[in-house]
């Protein structure tokens, strides 16, 4: 019995490596997020601007399109990163996973509130949401940088 027990741990990762993926699906969030900023400033600059009589479809645009549907990829990101900062049991990063969630889902509904009315406090929104998340994910990129032996 104790054979079979031996050979399931050995199949378990390591918190080391469970570390490491946390640290990796947090660097994809942060390139997903930059992405995702990055396709926003081009549909404010170029896009349709709702009004508050006129909303917007939100695919109207191929850049609006390519925008909603990251951030529907990036929400499941987001509780993939949750799930596995959990599975480590890091208490900062399932912290800063949780955070980071809030803001993506914050800038959803933001993003969803500025295509029907246009109001530039939702457009703000977005913005302050961005930045949370981000700032998340950047310092559980920090908190899990591999230590560095003293040369």
């Amino acid at each position: 019995m104790s054979h079979v027990n031996t050979a399931a741990r050995a199949s378990e990762p390591s918190q080391a490596s469970r570390l490491a993926r946390l640290r990796m699906a947090s660097l994809g969030a942060v390139s997903m997020l930059i992405i995702q900023y990055i396709l926003g400033t081009i549909y404010n600059l170029y896009g349709k601007m709702p009004t508050a009589s006129k909303s917007i479809g939100l695919f109207s645009s191929p850049v609006l399109a390519l925008h909603v549907i990251l951030s529907i990829l990036l929400l499941i990101a987001a509780v993939m990163l949750l799930v596995r900062a959990i599975g480590a049991g890091h208490r900062l990063t399932i912290w800063m996973s949780a955070v980071g969630l809030i803001g993506i889902v914050a800038a959803g509904f933001a993003g969803l509130a500025f295509t029907s009315k246009g109001s530039a406090g939702a457009s703000l929104g977005m913005a302050l949401a961005f930045a949370v998340s981000l700032a998340c994910y950047v310092v559980v990129l920090v908190v899990l940088a591999p230590s560095r032996p003293s040369v």
